[in-house]
């Protein structure tokens, strides 16, 4: 490498460590003699191609520090996809500023990003190492026990959950909230942390992982109120039919994609009140209230995993050490040792690109509507120490004078 410049940037949806795998990169990279500069592209691969770079080698190492324990992107991001016009683009930038490695951070979009840009330098014959840094809340890349960005927003989504069960023990009725995932069921399934006693919500769970029947819904919701006298669900938003077809896109009046093709599930509250619709008009009961988490559950400040702010770091400074003392491009992966630890690993890009992993069937209750323990298990050390706690009055009943 000449110049002794690398070039780092984020992609996809921002998370609440996505920072920690950004600074990760810029303070391992100072640690090599070679790097003379590290540069950051504002708004992912469309930053290289605007050249709009910052210069993150003149940045203090505490406000480096300060910014990696702020949630969401503070290179920004993108959505964009190149194909070979556009990394034509990428490369003119790239020689113009004598750029060698390459490191994006970002979900299975990303990774193929990656891919593409890897592909088209080597037939361009551009000497450019490109690596791949994990980050998504939906759990789904591939190859990995889990990714960064899922176990803070995880843990949001568990002490969400802890929050509205408390609500609706308090006042009973029926609560639907929707939860992020397009094809993994990985953060709904989070929600069956937040519960302490066996009474607690979430009572039913919905996953893209099994087909959802509107009227075995129904059927369900009916015998856990009159079971509980309340009915607290999380749902995936993406939940769907027996045809495959996103129970959220039939409600869409305009259907609207990103430009890799994904149809956008996360900008409406229409999933969560076509359920509690169907719930009033079906079942008769009038207390029924719906939320759709939405982006709160990205980068939501102050409910950050420990654990994840630790691994977010660490993929991003073993990005580093895999792109200088290795001799391919790839992907950063997380591999779990003993009952909990973990150690890294450089994937072909090829292994993640384009793949999307779903939850294990292990992970899934035999109703389809429930965890089992063994996902409990997984997740447990993931959302890190400090988890919230609730607790109940023992209820020593003073007996009744009037008989009323």
């Amino acid at each position: 490498m000449s110049s002794g410049k690398i070039l780092v940037a984020q992609g996809g949806g921002p998370t609440a460590v996505i920072n920690q795998s950004m600074v990760g990169v810029a303070l391992e990279a100072r640690r090599f003699q070679g790097v003379t500069r590290v540069y950051g592209a504002l708004h992912g691969v469309r930053g290289i191609v605007d050249e709009d770079f910052l210069d993150l080698t003149q940045e203090t190492s505490h406000n480096l520090e300060l910014v990696a324990a702020t949630p969401s992107s503070a290179l920004g991001s993108t959505r964009d996809k190149p194909d070979a016009a556009y990394c034509a683009r990428i490369f003119e930038t790239l020689r113009a500023h004598q750029i060698e490695h390459f490191f994006y951070i970002g979900g299975n979009d990303s990774a193929d990003t990656v891919r593409i840009v890897s592909q088209e330098a080597h037939q361009a014959g551009y000497p450019l190492r490109c690596i791949h840094i994990p980050k998504t809340i939906d759990n789904d890349l591939a190859g990995s026990d889990h990714t960064p960005g899922f176990p803070s927003a995880a843990r949001f989504v568990a002490q969400a959950f802890a929050g509205a069960n408390l609500d609706n023990a308090a006042l009973p009725g029926v609560y639907v909230g929707v939860v992020m995932g397009r094809h993994a069921g990985f953060l709904t399934a989070a929600a069956s942390l937040g519960k302490k006693f066996p009474d607690d919500g979430p009572h039913l769970i919905y996953l893209p992982e099994r087909v959802f029947d509107l009227e075995r819904f129904l059927a369900d919701v009916k015998a856990m109120y009159e079971r509980h006298g309340r009915c607290v669900i999380a749902v995936s938003e993406g939940i769907h039919d027996a045809s495959g077809e996103p129970v959220a896109t039939l409600l869409a009046r305009e259907i609207e994609r990103d430009q890799h093709g994904n149809v956008q599930l996360s900008g409406s509250g229409a999933l969560a009140d076509l359920l509690c619709d169907e719930i009033k008009a079906k079942l008769g009961i009038k207390r029924v209230r719906g939320d759709t988490f939405g982006y709160l559950q990205r980068s939501f400040i102050g409910c950050v995993s420990n654990v994840d702010q630790r691994e977010a770091r660490e993929v991003g400074e073993k990005a580093v050490q895999f792109a200088f003392w290795g001799e391919r491009d790839g992907s950063v992966a997380i591999r779990r040792t003993g009952f909990y630890s973990v150690d890294y690993e450089l994937l072909p890009l090829d292994a993640v690109a384009g793949k999307t992993r779903t939850m294990e069937d292990e992970f899934i209750s035999e109703s389809g509507t429930d965890v089992t323990d063994a996902f409990r298990l997984y997740l447990r050390p993931l959302l890190g120490s400090g988890m919230p706690d609730a607790f109940r009055l023992r209820g020593a009943r003073v007996p009744k004078v009037l008989g009323r």
